[in-house]
């Protein structure tokens, strides 16, 4: 399945205790490039987060954002000194008897005293917060590479609309080659005829003449070669796996045979394909920038 660069996927998870958001985006580039913004206590999950995903990206600017939220009562014990409360208990009692004024201890007056309770959150265990992370990244990874398929197909099919009109354009210079021979063969030997005047024409120099502009204007090996490399690129497009590098290198192939037929176009009506076919191909290089 051939995926473009360009992805974005997010998913929102509860897992043991931990609300988790995990953000994945991406932008083409010509390496594969990670970078996460996770929270600072989590930081350990940066080097988890890029291997994970380099088992599914090959290529683009991939930027992961995750927040992680622990639930109220998630990880943290609060205990409390009873030794110590009761000693506050008792010098409540005394204070009351010794002056003789009312003893309105409530549990909530004990909040004002916090040595008597002690908050411990839990020691982060990396494996478990990862897999928990995990759970949420493969939901968002999964529509994150969806979004890269469906992409992916529709720049396939445009690259290959623009092939298809390439390979038309080759077959009118094809044709249209044998033809601009022909035509020079009989100006020359109209202007031959012109400038001798009743002096016979020598054929055979005629002959010389017309092979020797056949030659030089000959696009043949041009259009096979050429004809070549569209059918490699469509065996790309079958293939599996990151191919944008390989077409990269393939349309300046194809980009530099177009130039071999354009400098050797004497012809008028060639030289205006020339053009369209480059256009095209320029329109293709574009394309496959974004394809994986």
């Amino acid at each position: 399945m051939i995926r473009s660069m360009t992805g974005f996927g997010r998913a929102q998870e509860t897992v043991d205790g931990l609300n988790i958001t995990f953000e994945i985006k991406s932008v083409n580039h010509r390496y594969f490039e990670c970078s996460s913004r996770v929270p600072r206590a989590y930081g350990f999950l940066d080097e988890k987060i890029k291997t994970y995903l380099q088992g599914f990206i090959s290529r683009g600017k991939v930027e992961c954002f995750v927040q992680i939220e622990a639930l109220e009562d998630a990880g943290i014990t609060v205990s409390l000194n009873a030794a110590l409360a009761a000693g506050y208990l008792n010098a409540f009692k005394e204070l009351s008897g010794r002056f003789m004024i009312g003893n309105d201890v409530t549990a909530s007056t004990f909040a004002r005293f916090g040595d008597i309770f002690s908050v411990r959150k839990q020691e982060y265990d990396e494996e478990k917060i990862w897999n928990a992370v995990k759970l949420a990244a493969e939901i968002a990874v999964s529509s994150f590479l969806r979004m890269r398929e469906a992409e992916g197909e529709k720049l396939s099919q445009d690259v290959l609309r623009r092939a298809d009109t390439i390979l038309d354009h080759v077959a009118f210079i094809e044709e249209r080659s044998p033809q601009t021979v022909r035509e020079y063969n009989e100006k020359l030997l109209k202007r031959m005829r012109e400038v001798l005047e009743d002096v016979h024409v020598d054929e055979q120099r005629l002959l010389t003449e017309a092979a020797i502009f056949a030659d030089k204007i000959a696009v043949d090996e041009e259009t096979v070669r050429l004809r070549s490399h569209i059918a490699q690129l469509r065996e790309f497009f079958r293939a599996q796996g990151a191919i944008g590098r390989k077409l990269d290198f393939l349309v300046q192939e194809i980009n530099r045979e177009a130039n071999t037929i354009g400098s050797k176009a004497q012809d008028a009506a060639i030289a205006s394909r020339v053009i369209e076919v480059k256009s095209e191909i320029e329109k293709i290089r574009e394309q496959i920038q974004n394809i994986e």
